[in-house]
């Protein structure tokens, strides 16, 4: 009946299915066991081994060598198993022994001497053969192994081994392996071994050009490892000639480097430089941290052909721009400049951090930090590569970073905007420590130009002409941060910035006056009848108060030999006039520092010998010490223009009875820092009051005298003008509780930043005499 014969197909379906069920089982069974006998095999061995060796006499060192060796074939040879993993078998226990057979011969063995074991390793490429098992991971773990052993060998054998062919070409070939996967567990092993190579080359340099690949000349098959081996010629033996089909291992000659062709060609590959790149992008931060350091050794190498394939045929530098670009556009739009000015100094490959304490300082604390560090490194590796390289690298990351991004930033209309990209910008400036780098910022910022500066072209450079202008803003914060800006530029080393800024100005000194003597009017006490009267003003008498007087030994402890009656014979007006006339500026009834202890003109001088000190080292390699060009070489003729830069700083200075406290502050700062420059020039324009200036001219006295006329006009319109003065003094002292408003804050503030900034420049004066006294013969 068809129900029966449908219940019997069913049976006998069932009856088939548990017996597959069955054979599976036990075939699966079978397949374990065998494992596990393999298993407890391989221990059973290894154990026997180290017991035989251990009991029965040693054998020669290359015996024994040969041995391992031979064991690691026979597996191949002789195992049908390649899925179970390496570490079940005992080819890492024969790998660590080869290698402490090598590192033993090399220690009874004279320096420089290679051994049996080693001729053994180089004749009979083991090395190509581990590289080719690690390349297929056979058995799974393989390639670790490799890695590991390639690493020790470089690492613990001190004979050099990179200039063997038979071993600077599977180094080569391994070392593009390594960066091929993110995260892959052979990374560390990988990083290891880059690393000492790195190490290796560092050590000597030359063997760099063993690893600078021909592009054309690589065989590029993806074929199986056998095939490419054998298409390679890898197996075949090293003869010392060309390849029959006219391929020549790429700069394996001793003389490569040094032929035209080698330095010329541009088609070579870096495939060191570019597996560590592929490492830095690791989610691992610590393998990132060690890719930068090997990448920092490489670039440190000497060979020029290194250097040009290192930035024309990697990634080098899309590297540094891109992270760099990355992380600032990670960075809030708005961010507090004292929070940018106040972080913490950063160092690459110590950024420690805790996310969560960081976001409680301030918000975008760890995108800011992590912007710095990678702005360190970028830094540091230019600093530390060979010269062209460096130029290079510097150059990509003012095209691609500050023009690309920072210049949009800092020409924007939003105050904001402004403010945030002008502080960070400040604490680049401030990190950055590399030559070439500062150089690029230098010429971004400031433009290349080199002429005298014309009104006419004071816009050539927009970028230049904006930041200067920002010195002026309407808003005092842009204000203050742009002329920090500025100051922090004045104290790199960099010679191109102050010839921007302000020496381009005064070459030619045209901001003297241009007349024979005979036609110059009559001089009084040494001045043009319309002069400011020193010596007549009763503001700068005889009869000055001792607090104000050159008081000799009393300013320093080793003063120079009081100077002469007369001007010197280079025409330096005598110092204790110049002093004077910086001291006693300000009027006796506008000054308040003597009834306040501490702030006396001693603290300006040992600050000031500091800071020149300090500019002197800087400076001394421009050659800026001596007389000022004679006139007679210079072009009286042409109209003086005192320049963008020191125009709108003493416009600002001009205000200064009329500007919040800050701001003068920074103003003056300014001025101080480019007082204390030893350029004859400068010194001149801004220290000397005696000095005859070409009619529509001012120096930084005459803008001074201006000022302090202006305030005599409205000192007697002040009721109880210098109680008032004072009670602000003590006020910013903190001497002071704040209480009641005081009219006219401002004014007093201004006037009190005046006394102090007069006493800074007299010291100056008297420091930069001191020292040219001190160095004359």
């Amino acid at each position: 009946m068809p129900g029966s014969l449908y219940e019997t197909s069913n049976l006998e379906r069932g009856g088939g299915n548990r017996k597959k069920k069955i054979e599976e089982f036990s075939r699966s069974s079978r397949e374990k066991l065998v494992q596990s006998k393999n298993k407890m095999f391989s221990k059973f061995t290894s154990i026997l081994q180290h017991a035989v060796e251990a009991l029965a006499p040693s054998l020669p060192l290359q015996e024994d060598f040969v041995y391992h060796w031979k064991a690691i074939t026979h597996y191949y040879i002789e195992t049908s198993d390649d899925k179970a993993p390496v570490t079940d078998t005992n080819i890492p226990s024969h790998l660590e022994q080869m290698l402490d057979i090598l590192t033993q011969e090399e220690a009874e063995r004279e320096s420089g001497e290679t051994g049996p074991c080693m001729e053994y390793l180089l004749h009979h490429k083991i090395l190509e053969t581990l590289y080719t098992l690690g390349k297929a991971d056979c058995p799974p773990g393989m390639k670790q192994q490799v890695l590991t052993f390639y690493t020790k060998l470089l690492a613990h054998i001190r004979q050099p081994l990179l200039p063997h062919i038979n071993v600077h070409r599977p180094v080569q070939k391994l070392i593009r392996l390594c960066g091929e996967v993110l995260a892959a567990p052979t990374e560390n092993e990988e990083i290891q071994f880059l690393c000492i190579v790195c190490a290796k080359l560092k050590q000597d340099p030359y063997l760099v050009n063993f690893f600078l690949e021909n592009k054309s000349k690589r065989p590029e098959s993806k074929s199986s490892v056998a095939t490419e081996e054998v298409k390679g010629g890898d197996l075949a033996p090293d003869t010392g000639q060309k390849q029959a089909d006219g391929q020549e291992e790429p700069l394996a000659a001793a003389g490569a480097s040094c032929s035209p062709t080698s330095n010329n060609n541009n088609t070579n590959n870096y495939n060191l430089v570019s597996s560590l790149l592929n490492l830095t992008k690791s989610p691992d931060g610590r393998i990132v941290v060690k890719a930068c350091e090997g990448l920092m050794l490489l670039v440190s190498l000497p060979e020029p052909a290194a250097a040009r394939c290192l930035t024309e045929n990697t990634e080098l530098c899309d590297l540094l721009t891109d992270r760099l670009v990355s992380f600032y556009k990670a960075l809030p739009q708005s961010m507090d400049p004292l929070d940018i000015e106040t972080v913490e100094s950063v160092n690459w490959g110590l950024d420690v951090y805790n996310l969560k304490e960081d976001a409680a300082v301030f918000t975008g604390k760890r995108a800011l930090i992590s912007f710095l560090s990678w702005l360190d490194f970028c830094d540091q590796l230019i600093k530390e590569a060979q010269k062209s390289a460096a130029a290079v690298m510097a150059k990509a990351v003012r095209e691609r970073f500050f023009v690309c991004v920072m210049e949009p930033q800092l020409m924007q209309t939003s105050e904001v905007g402004i403010l945030t990209s002008t502080a960070l910008l400040n604490r680049v400036i401030r990190q950055v420590t590399s030559e070439a780098l500062l150089q690029e910022i230098v010429y971004f910022l400031l433009g290349e130009e080199k002429e005298p500066e014309t009104p006419a072209a004071v816009a050539q450079s927009p970028l230049r002409h904006r930041l200067i202008e920002h010195c002026d803003h309407l808003s005092d914060e842009i204000s203050i941060m742009t002329l920090r800006l500025f100051e922090q530029l004045i104290q790199k080393p960099n010679q191109h910035i102050l010839h921007s800024l302000v020496l381009r100005s005064l070459e030619d000194r045209n901001y003297l006056e241009n007349k024979p003597q005979e036609e110059r009017e009559p001089l009084e006490n040494g001045q043009p009848h319309d002069a400011v009267d020193l010596e007549e003003d009763p503001l700068f008498g005889d009869d000055l108060s001792p607090n104000s007087r050159l008081s000799g030994a009393d300013w320093l402890g080793s003063s120079p030999p009081q100077s002469p009656d007369h001007s010197k014979p280079d025409g330096k007006t005598e110092v204790h006039k110049i002093v004077n006339s910086f001291l006693c500026l300000v009027p006796d009834e506008a000054k308040s520092s003597y009834h306040v202890e501490g702030t006396g003109y001693d603290t300006y001088l040992r600050d000031a010998h500091r800071q020149f000190r300090d500019f002197c080292g800087i400076c001394l390699r421009w050659d800026w010490r001596g007389n000022p060009k004679p006139l007679e070489k210079c072009n009286l003729e042409l109209p003086f223009f005192e320049g963008h830069f020191l125009k709108v700083l003493f416009d600002r200075m001009g205000r200064i009875l009329d500007q919040p406290y800050d701001v003068n502050l920074q103003v003056t700062a300014v001025l101080s820092k480019l007082s204390l420059l030893p350029h004859p020039h400068l010194h001149e324009y801004l220290l000397d009051p005696y000095i005859s200036l070409a009619p529509g001219c001012r120096s930084l006295f005459s803008v001074i005298v201006r000022v302090v006329g202006d305030l005599m006009l409205r000192i007697h319109r002040i009721p109880d003008f210098t109680a008032k003065l004072l009670l602000v003094r003590k006020r910013l002292l903190g001497l002071e509780p704040e209480g009641i408003t005081i009219d006219h804050t401002t004014l007093l503030e201004g006037v009190i930043v005046l006394e102090e900034f007069c006493k800074e420049l007299a010291a100056i004066a008297f420091v930069k005499y001191h020292a040219s006294v001190s160095s004359s013969p």
